[in-house]
């Protein structure tokens, strides 16, 4: 089988320094917007800031998507405008969804802080299927000891949201979605099925292959639909596959708003310049204001 055979598509990473850390950007992409319902796809260092600093994401604006943050190392305190505060830690999942609208922030917790926080993580965004885009917008926290874990042949997956290997997280899912935390031991393996209309891996670190092809760290690996590989690593890797069902019809992005419509987008825009988003009780003091040109765009 050859690298065209096994890859529809390669999408390279575009890279921000948000300072005392970097974000590896893979989705949306000029070349592709969603792969299943993921439509932004970022990794959060790694990186270990110096003892008094930390991660303040100010209060900001979502619709009509779920953020789904998942961590490797350190610790980010959440908080929200449905009154959620939660401090999530390596391993469990917050899985916010907008709908209608919400506000969250995110920032180092005070311990974390002050000895100088790690940050190593994923946050994704997952679009909402059409019926529920204007659902009321909610939050949940799946402590690490409620994902399953599958083990075998050298390797460690632990399922974060969907149905794979026989095993189904807890995890909220709108649409067909496939979400899962691969760790490879030197010589492991782990079978990639063609469980979902639409897939990817993507690289975290280490080295691995599927079916001998290499795959490099920070690059989403778009697989062919229908085709049935192995993720091998020779010395070891951690790796994240994600996809899901492929939706019929296009989203748009702008920003922090995901939508159907553009209308809609638009309709974000002047209620958060208006002030008509609810405000995040404990965080309510700052904001993140609408940018001119936003780094977040779909394309066209």
């Amino acid at each position: 089988m050859t690298n065209d055979d096994l890859v529809l598509q390669t999408i390279l990473p575009v890279s921000h320094d948000l300072g005392g850390f970097k974000v590896h950007r893979t989705l949306p992409n000029r070349e592709r917007t969603m792969v299943g319902p993921f439509i932004f796809f970022d990794q959060m260092g790694p990186a270990l800031m110096a003892a008094g600093q930390g991660i303040d994401v100010r209060p900001h604006p979502h619709i009509n998507l779920s953020t789904v943050t998942y961590l490797f190392a350190g610790a980010i305190g959440h908080r929200d405008s449905v009154g959620s505060d939660i401090v999530i830690e390596p391993g469990a999942v917050n899985l916010m969804t907008a709908g209608s609208g919400i506000v969250h922030s995110e920032r180092s917790p005070g311990e974390e802080r002050a000895k100088g926080p790690e940050l190593f993580g994923i946050q994704t965004w997952l679009a909402l299927p059409e019926a529920v885009e204007e659902i009321d917008p909610a939050f949940e926290h799946v402590p690490r000891a409620d994902l399953p874990v599958l083990e075998g042949a050298g390797a460690r997956s632990r399922i974060i949201m969907g149905s794979l290997w026989g095993a189904t997280a807890p995890t909220t899912t709108y649409a067909q979605t496939i979400y899962a935390d691969i760790e490879l031991d030197p010589g492991g393996s782990v079978p990639i099925d063609d469980s979902a209309d639409e897939r990817a891996l993507y690289l975290v670190e280490g080295d691995a292959a599927l079916d001998g092809m290499k795959l490099e760290p920070t690059i989403l690996y778009v697989v062919r639909p229908g085709t049935r590989a192995t993720l091998r690593s020779a010395g070891g890797a951690r790796a994240m596959l994600c996809g899901g069902e492929a939706f019929a019809t296009p989203r748009h992005v702008w920003w922090n708003f995901v939508s159907s419509s553009r209308d809609r987008i638009n309709q974000a825009k002047h209620d958060w310049k208006a002030g008509r988003f609810a405000k995040v009780p404990g965080d309510e003091q700052e904001s993140i204001p609408i940018p001119e040109v936003p780094k977040t765009v779909s394309y066209p």
